[in-house]
């Protein structure tokens, strides 16, 4: 199941809260410790080549993108 279709689903069934907390206990995806999907970019949410350190957790992609804002300079 991706995750477009989890909020599909968790939006039909706001209104049925029994039936939800049912749904939840037997579908929900397991939180992850380790591996690839462990950690995803926080602005985009892809899973590979993040950027970690000073707490930042961007992808590279979005880190290239936001950098001046973030107040890093290019040297080159």
């Amino acid at each position: 199941m991706t995750a477009s279709d989890w909020n599909k689903v968790m939006k039909q069934l706001k209104s049925k809260p029994a039936v939800m907390n049912k749904y939840l206990k037997h579908n929900k995806p397991k939180t992850r410790k380790f591996g690839i999907a462990a950690y995803k970019c926080e602005h985009c949410g892809r899973f590979g080549a993040r950027v970690s350190q000073y707490g930042l957790n961007l992808c590279r992609h979005c880190f290239r993108e936001m950098a001046e804002e973030l107040g890093f300079k290019k040297y080159s």
